[in-house]
């Protein structure tokens, strides 16, 4: 237990609050009225482990009576003669200089503005309080520093694992981003090349957040990519349905071999052939993709099949759709649709539509900026989680 507040009865309440603060060095630990218009004022030392409450009473009360008479308080310090000279130089009077004591230790008396009388004392015991708390405090400092870099270095390896170049297609304008809510996290795209004419976008959202979901996205990440170059190097053959289906049974084989039994990821891979201009998908749990005609109609492209890595027992069907100029997608992660503002209320899939048909007439990277523009405007508070986006336009 610690001691909370002493009354300390003072004359006038702004001049004692200037002593204790300028003179002594202490801090303002409260400073408010009531609704009756009386001034709450308190002040504590620096450590900040006890609070002064400066009360002016009536000048007709009992308690008026007790200004200017010893306070029983003591200040505990771990070197009372420099503290004596300190506060001496401000112009705080003192009656005792520092004196040892019988009992040990060194002790001296000095009063307030008023002439509250207090004890500053020096004692064996509270010096190797101080400096254990001093060094744990040392040591706090250090392994919060020492946290921090750590958290520093992961999210310049995380940056380093989402795209870094951006191939150019002959008839798809497209970008993308990724806003984290924390140093790290588990949202997840990537632009990925399958030869013949053939270009891969993805976005995924790992379950969990900080740390834990980056080294999930890290490890999904590995694994699409490699079975994205396998699949990519196979001999040609005429566009076979099963191929797609094939990479991410095998993406859900490994992420469920190499992962936790409660680790997951919903995960939207798209196909799309930069010559046809035809679109394959395979939407694993995750929200719907957005693609926006020409003639103002909405698609949505939904579910194929459920979330990788939690069922080893999985299968996945492909949807497609063809694309024509002027032609937008969307894919984004929940991040975006569950931003919410200072009522409560969530950004949702509406807004995210009508900021889609209010801005559809921008280039690809104008459009995401407009989006995120729009969510973060929305959501003014703090960000709660990552925001993810891939926005492309047919030409």
């Amino acid at each position: 237990m610690r001691l909370g507040t002493v009354a300390v009865f003072v004359r006038d309440q702004a001049r004692s609050l200037s002593f204790y603060v300028h003179q002594l060095g202490f801090e303002v630990a409260l400073d408010t009225r009531t609704a009756s218009g009386e001034r709450l004022l308190a002040v504590s030392p620096p450590d900040g482990t006890a609070i002064l409450a400066l009360v002016s009473p009536p000048p007709d009360s009992e308690d008026h009576a007790l200004i200017g008479r010893p306070t029983q308080v003591a200040f505990l310090t771990e070197d009372a003669s420099r503290k004596y000279e300190e506060w001496r130089k401000r112009g705080v009077v003192f009656t005792q200089p520092p004196q040892a004591q019988t009992g040990g230790g060194v002790a001296a008396i000095f009063q307030d503005i008023d002439g509250n009388s207090f004890a500053l004392v020096e004692d064996e015991s509270v010096v190797r309080e101080i400096e254990e708390q001093r060094r744990e405090h040392v040591e706090r400092m250090e392994s919060t520093r020492r946290a921090a870099q750590e958290l520093e270095r992961a999210r310049e390896v995380q940056a380093g694992l989402f795209p870094q170049t951006q191939p150019s297609l002959s008839t798809l304008q497209y970008d993308g981003l990724c806003m984290q809510a924390l140093s790290v996290g588990g949202d997840y795209y990537d632009y990925i090349e399958l030869g013949r004419e053939r270009f891969g976008f993805i976005i995924g959202d790992i379950s969990g957040k900080g740390t834990a979901a980056a080294l999930l996205m890290a490890n999904l990440q590995a694994h699409l990519r490699n079975l994205c170059t396998t699949y990519s190097n196979r001999p040609f053959t005429p566009f076979v349905v099963e191929q797609p289906q094939r990479m991410l049974q095998s993406l859900n084989r490994l992420f469920c071999e190499n992962t936790s039994s409660r680790a997951f990821a919903t995960l939207f891979f798209t196909e799309y052939d930069d010559a046809s201009r035809r679109l394959r998908y395979a939407n694993c749990g995750h929200l719907p993709g957005l693609l926006l005609r020409t003639d103002d109609t909405l698609e949505r492209l939904g579910s194929t099949t459920t979330v990788v890595g939690l069922f080893k027992d999985w299968s996945c069907s492909v949807g497609e759709c063809q694309l024509s100029s002027g032609d937008t997608v969307v894919l984004y992660t929940d991040g975006v649709t569950e931003s919410f503002n200072s009522a409560g209320e969530e950004f949702g899939e509406e807004r995210l539509v009508g900021a889609l048909r209010r801005n559809r007439d921008l280039s690809s990277p104008d459009l995401l900026q407009s989006l995120v523009h729009e969510v973060r405007h929305f959501s003014s508070e703090r960000q709660h989680d990552d925001i993810t986006l891939i926005v492309a336009k047919c030409m």
